[in-house]
């Protein structure tokens, strides 16, 4: 048995290791720790609500918008406040920018090099790239005669910045196979990816006064009023990445399926899902029932078991473990009571290995993200989803309504570009919205307090997945916060039952053909789009061979 050690793993937000054991040419057990401590619940004690909306977004920088949201539902929960329609589309409109964002950035800058070799494209012929691209049904937004050329002289310059320090020399056959055509493509769509991400931060400026860190979302609504010349602004934004997103994503989705259909074999995971949900529906207000509310998101909320049969939402059957992690005690704690007190004591996968709790739902792991979201939807009948995941299973070779086509490590990343697609044709009917509403005359944006002691929960959806923060104020002043952050479900360690978390459980079973370059290992942690500090570690005990990486932030070494 050899164990294997990735530390850390790069192209994410943060620090995580993944520790494996391999045996027989695959991951017999994994371990996936977080290396670095937030504590933002401690932060915010003694402040308001409205100070906390705006220092939990520090969390991250990649999805600042989604705790802003999240937190000002607390806020409003605690504050007896439902806030406008108004506020509700702009808000919409923030956090749709955010999810076009995250999820470009994922998909090509972060996740698409372990898939497309940027040097391979050098041998390219660039009148076949013009005709694959075309068969396959995707975008030609740049001259590939003009890249192909900066690529070459990119390559004989010899400082080849972010496409250094991977693992494109890795051997043939077992880790990059897409044609020098296919990578040639790809990449000119990694950098139009680039302005496209630029593109969608534009409107969460324009919509939040600056981004990341957005300073328009507080408890009772927004500080943002539109005019005119903003909405026009706003609309030719919108409409340049819907229809980047429309003729390009899924295509090079497809694209990967056909050079990658083994990646489509692994990486399951636990086969239980939760999304609380994202984007308020038409129709709002709801009245004071959360779970109706949560129900009637245009991204909806449920809670899915291993036959996907949906459930609602409750939130005593959360709760977190703690006797595996570097905080105080062995406890089960439930939801919202929980405690955080680190106290660090070592790494040590028989023990203690993770600054990453360990949530449960009803006392299981449960996955969080783009596909517990697009499942929730599916099942839900959400029209959009049910057509787009049934186009895209036939397409896929599966059958229409079988979900379980899309757990492996290749489906999940498929399948987040529908809702990718969804949410940018969803921007523009916001967009229309909110003109028609400035057209009527309706300026409300922003409601006051009804009282300043309460408590309330925000359930609400990052890009990774859940997202729950969680408040009690008394007058004004915040005694007691908690948040469970998306990738905190995703990455955590084993809990109270021994059972492994979604990631762990994903990487079980992951075929692993040269230990120094555990490429399908990194694609199934990339899929995930993790946010935490991470490494992996690679190490085979029948050998006494060890493999830890040294990295830059771009790549591998």
């Amino acid at each position: 048995m050899t164990r294997s050690v990735i530390d850390p793993i790069t192209r994410i937000e943060g620090h995580l290791r993944v520790e494996m054991e391999v045996q027989n040419g695959k991951v017999a057990d994994a371990w996936v720790s977080g290396g670095c401590f937030r504590g933002m619940e401690l932060v915010v004690q003694g402040r308001t609500p409205e100070d906390a909306a705006q220092i939990v977004e520090r969390i991250c920088g990649v999805c600042p918008v989604s705790h802003a949201h999240a937190s000002s539902i607390a806020g409003e929960k605690a504050y007896g406040i439902t806030i406008s329609n108004n506020a509700r589309i702009i808000r919409n409109l923030l956090e749709g920018a955010q999810f076009l964002h995250s999820n470009i950035l994922w998909m090509y800058n972060l996740a698409a090099l372990d898939y497309v070799n940027p040097l391979n494209a050098l041998t390219a012929n660039v009148a076949d790239a013009i005709d694959l691209a075309q068969a396959a049904g995707t975008s030609m937004h740049s001259d590939l005669g003009a890249l192909h050329k900066k690529l070459a002289a990119f390559a004989k310059n010899g400082q080849l910045s972010i496409f250094s320090g991977n693992w494109f020399e890795a051997d043939e056959g077992t880790a990059y196979k897409m044609t020098p055509e296919a990578d040639l493509i790809c990449t000119a769509h990694y950098l139009e990816a680039l302005k496209m991400q630029a593109r969608a931060s534009e409107v969460s400026a324009l919509l939040g006064g600056k981004m990341p860190h957005v300073m328009t979302s507080v408890p009772g609504g927004t500080m943002w009023v539109p005019t005119e010349q903003k909405l026009d602004d706003l609309k030719a934004m919108v409409d340049e990445i819907y229809n980047w997103v429309a003729e390009t994503m899924l295509p090079d989705t497809m694209v990967l399926a056909t050079y990658y259909p083994n990646v489509l074999e692994f990486g399951k995971g636990c086969g239980r899902y939760i999304a609380w949900g994202v984007f308020e529906g038409p129709g709002w207000p709801y009245g004071d029932n959360y779970i109706d509310q949560m129900k009637n998101r245009y991204l909806p909320m449920a809670v899915l078991d291993e036959q996907f049969k949906v459930s609602d939402v409750e939130e005593s059957l959360i709760d977190e473990y703690m006797g595996r992690s570097w905080y105080k005690g062995t406890e089960t704690y439930q939801s919202p009571y929980f405690v955080t007190e680190p106290d660090f004591t070592e790494y040590d996968v028989n023990d203690r290995y993770t600054w990453v709790k360990c949530p449960t739902y009803d006392g299981k792991p449960m996955e969080a993200g783009s596909m517990a979201r697009i499942f929730a939807a599916y099942q839900r009948k959400v029209p959009f989803i049910v057509e787009n995941v049934d186009k895209l299973l036939v397409a896929l070779g599966a059958k229409p309504g079988d979900l379980t086509a899309f757990q492996s490590t290749l489906g999940r990343t498929a399948i987040r570009q529908i809702e990718t697609l969804y949410v940018a044709g969803l921007m523009r009917e916001w967009v229309t919205e909110l003109m028609e509403a400035l057209a009527s005359g309706d300026s409300e944006y922003f409601r006051e307090p009804k009282t300043i002691t309460g408590e309330g929960t925000g359930f609400w959806e990052a890009p990774r997945g859940a997202l729950y923060h969680s408040e009690k104020v008394k007058d004004g002043k915040i005694e007691g916060y908690q948040i469970i952050i998306p990738s905190t479900w995703n990455l955590a360690p084993i809990n109270g039952a021994g059972d492994h978390g979604p990631l762990e459980q994903a990487l079980i079973g992951v075929p692993v053909e040269d230990i120094e370059m555990p490429i399908n290992a990194l694609r199934t942690v990339h899929s995930f789009d993790p946010c935490t500090a991470c490494a992996v570690h690679v190490s085979e005990p029948a050998t006494g061979k060890h493999f830890e990486t040294v990295t830059s932030p771009w790549g591998v070494k």
